[in-house]
């Protein structure tokens, strides 16, 4: 069975009115898993049903888990104490902007995203555990762009590279592997990993002349003893499903089949549809779909099928729901 970790309390991270990383983002996902006949939401949560508008499948294909907020030790395996303190602190006054105006928090901000960083952890350990063969978690704020010292792009934490070092050190894994296909270059997770070589980063994004953060050039393959364990992969525009599709087959495989991973953690962003607003790319829902089922094959062949798969970003809310049961779908 596929796992899904998510919280109706994730809808009160508040970042404010017309911010494109929004409470509705979850009602979304939810509303398609639930409407595709996948999910159904415990009984603890009919309030949350009603919101929705929806009602609950009698037999689900996910099994549905809600997190607990994360340790705070964990922050520790990527992130500065200053970093902490100061989201701390900015929340504990009732919240503020974190970076250049597009990561803002309110008092819970910090809460939230211990939360979120949570369900990743409690996702690794589901398929870790043998719970679940596979597992998504849709959290948020999401990850992939907040650095050891720097929250930013919508991100306070690196939940993707935590999640990487928590597998490693609570489990004896040697070797992660982390794909990430949000529209955006991750960042953050490649300023926390790109000096270790037992976590091999791949980036697929909008190149970096033309879409946020400006970096994830092809030229940024990692540091010292881990130099060539980071591989940056850019598109120009308009890029869709035939490009995305002959990279996976030509050139991440490869990558992945020579590392050999034992754990693939998968930084699911979705904002490269071609019906995102915050990109210029053109893939569709089926493209994700074959795109996951590609990586899953790799994931069977080299780990024992263990597949932990982050929501990062997707801000058109249909395209986002529609993508979501299809990368699900792929991972049955």
């Amino acid at each position: 069975m596929i796992g899904f970790v998510s919280s109706p309390r994730f809808i009160e991270h508040d970042t404010g009115p017309h911010h494109p990383e929004r409470a509705d983002r979850i009602r979304a996902i939810y509303r398609a898993l639930i409407e595709s006949g996948l999910l159904s939401l415990p009984d603890p949560f009919p309030d949350f049903r009603l919101r929705l508008g929806i009602r609950p499948v009698d037999r689900p294909a996910v099994k549905y888990d809600e997190p607990a907020p994360a340790g705070e030790d964990l922050l520790l395996l990527c992130h500065t104490p200053a970093h902490v303190e100061r989201i701390r602190h900015i929340c504990s006054i009732g919240g503020g902007i974190l970076d250049l105006g597009d990561t803002p928090v309110g008092r819970n901000g910090h809460e939230m995203a211990m939360l979120s960083l949570g369900a990743a952890i409690r996702g690794c350990d589901a398929v870790m555990r043998g719970e679940v063969r596979r597992c998504f978690v849709a959290a948020r704020p999401p990850g992939h762009h907040a650095e050891p010292d720097r929250a930013m792009g919508f991100c306070l934490y690196s939940n993707a590279a935590i999640a990487a070092r928590h597998v490693q050190r609570a489990y004896g894994v040697q070797r992660v592997a982390i794909v990430d296909f949000d529209v955006h270059h991750g960042n953050g997770t490649q300023a926390c990993l790109e000096d270790d070589a037992s976590i091999h980063l791949i980036s697929l994004h909008q190149h970096p002349r033309t879409c946020y953060p400006g970096s994830g050039h092809e030229w940024e393959i990692g540091v010292g003893p881990a130099r060539g364990y980071t591989l940056n992969i850019p598109f120009d525009p308009g890029a869709g499903d035939e490009e995305y599709l002959h990279v996976i087959d030509t050139r991440v495989i490869p990558e992945l089949d020579e590392f050999k991973p034992q754990v693939l953690l998968l930084s699911a962003g979705f904002d490269a549809h071609r019906d995102d607003p915050l990109a210029q790319m053109n893939l569709s829902d089926e493209g994700f779909e074959l795109m996951t089922r590609m990586l899953v094959s790799v994931a069977d062949h080299h780990c024992s099928g263990r597949v932990i798969s982050l929501l990062e970003g997707g801000y058109n809310l249909a395209a986002l729901g529609r993508s979501v049961v299809r990368h699900l779908v792929a991972m049955e």
